[in-house]
């Protein structure tokens, strides 16, 4: 069936709306990030440069790291945006851009998503890093995808029942894994555990400046919450929704974060930036 020109939007040279990107422009492998500064730091290790493509705050580098073709995106900030770059990753690799049609042999992609966030436990320090073994979302986002798995999944009722009597969630919570083989990758040199995803970065991360929060102990409760031994690690703004949506699209994901702030131990790093980097040369020498 061919999708409608208000539901596929393309540009006039036939990229895909938002990224500005033909689908040859694009690796299987895709680093994303959430700042477009970032995106150089990444790509100053490849070999060769194919590519090179900004719109907006989306600006993507595709070339090769030895033998291994690859992508880096900024993303932006937030599940908004995760929800612009997912789909139109995937419009990019299965849908027939000039035919509107959906491909009849799906491609899955690799997407490893680069970032920072905050640690929600003391005993993660400043500038080590956190493989998300899976991401819990208060955005709401997959509110509007038919996801029942995500919303129904045992750590969603486990967390409202950890809640109960405290906290009436304004959007309905959903949990999603990462991808098991990406993890294993990455399960050296790392802190695994869930990652919580909020729709802002100060009320919905539990800080108070001059605005009120709705609940002074948002942060303690989600300290507290574990499931299976597992606990939430930090928090940042894009995780879930990266893993939600390559569920339901059938791509390949995993959040690694440098933790540069411990919430409880209210520390903050000296040098964000040297931990970033050094979590892409890491990300880099596992995938090269």
């Amino acid at each position: 069936m061919k999708i409608q020109e208000s539901e596929l939007i393309l540009n006039q040279d036939g990229s895909i709306y938002h990224l500005n990107l033909q689908p040859e422009q694009i690796a299987p492998i895709i680093i994303t990030v959430g700042d477009q500064d970032r995106v150089p730091m990444v790509s100053r290790y490849f070999d060769r440069i194919e590519h090179q493509v900004q719109k907006r705050e989306f600006v993507t580098h595709t070339g090769w790291l030895g033998q291994t073709r690859l992508s880096v995106l900024s993303t932006g900030i937030g599940p908004d945006n995760i929800d612009i770059v997912l789909n139109e990753l995937d419009a990019l690799v299965n849908i027939d851009l000039q035919s509107r049609e959906i491909r009849p042999v799906q491609t899955a992609l690799t997407i490893i998503r680069i970032g920072t966030a905050g640690g929600l436990q003391a005993e993660v320090p400043v500038d080590h890093f956190v493989a998300s073994t899976g991401g819990i979302g208060l955005d709401g986002l997959l509110q509007f995808y038919k996801a029942a798995d995500q919303h129904q999944h045992p750590v969603v009722q486990a967390l409202r029942t950890h809640f109960s009597g405290r906290w009436d969630f304004p959007v309905a919570p959903y949990f999603a894994e990462a991808d098991p083989g990406l993890l294993q990758t990455f399960s050296s040199g790392f802190y695994p555990g869930f990652t919580a995803t909020n729709p802002g970065f100060y009320g919905p991360q539990g800080r108070q400046l001059r605005a009120p929060v709705q609940i002074p102990e948002y942060l303690d409760l989600l300290q507290q919450f574990s499931f299976k031994e597992t606990s939430i690690l930090n928090l940042e703004m894009e995780t879930a929704a990266l893993f939600g949506l390559s569920k339901l699209l059938g791509h390949r994901a995993i959040s690694l974060s440098a933790i540069i702030a411990n919430r409880p131990l209210k520390k903050f790093s000296t040098n964000p930036r040297l931990a970033i980097q050094k979590l892409i040369e890491q990300v880099l020498e596992r995938i090269g």
